[in-house]
């Protein structure tokens, strides 16, 4: 588990997370939702240990992690967000392995190695590893960079929560792309990571998610099971409009007025 304990971030006089305690459980998908500016990213920095609360704890277990090093943090911590830019023609293989950076110092090692041919099988990208990473349509190198990140955490560490955490990653992914990624998402959550997201789309939330944690102003609105955060109350207080909800075997669909 991982916790925020009473956090607010302060910056140039302005407050962007006021007061936030929420929990994410390991084996589920915590999924933030929230208007622009409702703090959503400044959260998952926070989470990440990029930013430091003005106020508040951030724990992974019972520990602050303020108090761990940047280099333990990366072997235990990792971070997607929504446009990962990488110029050089590298191969694809050698993206991935960049998640294995914080593991080993000058070479990688069969462990190493093996771990990278693992998440490119999980995350269907086995068959690029050869290709020109600038050479793949955006989809295809969002589900590079997520085989990335789960590189730099795949593997369990006794006594060690793994934390996935995920800034907006479906933002320049088309409809499709972005159902294939939560599935993968979904997937992921199985092998005991803590994956805490920010999405904007309602529907997607609805339909991945465990848990939400609906932000407004820096504050925490609702947290809950999609059911009991995304009620007509909530929407129309939060975000301005009117759902109308289709209610299917699997999941809560939205229209809007």
């Amino acid at each position: 588990m991982i916790e925020l304990q009473h956090v607010t971030f302060e910056t140039g006089g302005a407050t962007l997370v006021s007061g936030v305690s929420a929990a994410f459980d390991a084996g589920k998908v915590h999924l933030v939702i929230g208007p622009n500016g409702a703090g959503k990213s400044t959260l998952v920095k926070l989470l990440a240990g990029f930013l430091r609360p003005t106020d508040g704890r951030v724990c992974y277990g019972t520990a602050n992690i303020t108090t761990a090093s940047p280099a333990n943090l990366a072997k235990r911590r990792a971070v997607l967000s929504q446009a990962v830019e990488i110029a050089f023609p590298l191969p694809v293989r050698d993206v991935v392995m960049m998640g294995r950076y914080p593991h080993f110092g000058t070479h990688a090692t069969e462990h190493d190695e093996a771990i990278v041919d693992e998440v490119m099988a999980h995350v269907a990208v086995d068959g690029l590893g050869a290709r020109t990473y600038t050479t793949l349509s955006g989809g295809e190198k969002q589900r590079v960079n997520f085989a990335r990140v789960l590189a730099q955490i795949w593997r369990p560490i006794e006594g060690v929560e793994r934390v996935l955490l995920l800034d907006e990653p479906l933002t320049f992914l088309d409809v499709r792309h972005q159902l294939d990624f939560m599935h993968i998402v979904r997937a992921a959550a199985a092998s005991d990571l803590v994956i805490v997201g920010v999405v904007h789309d309602l529907n997607l939330a609805a339909r991945f998610a465990d848990r939400l944690l609906l932000l407004d102003h820096g504050r925490v609105v609702a947290s809950g099971s999609p059911a009991d955060v995304l009620t007509t109350s909530n929407v129309q207080a939060v975000f301005g409009v009117t759902p109308v909800t289709i209610e299917t075997a699997d999941a809560r669909h939205f229209l809007f007025e």
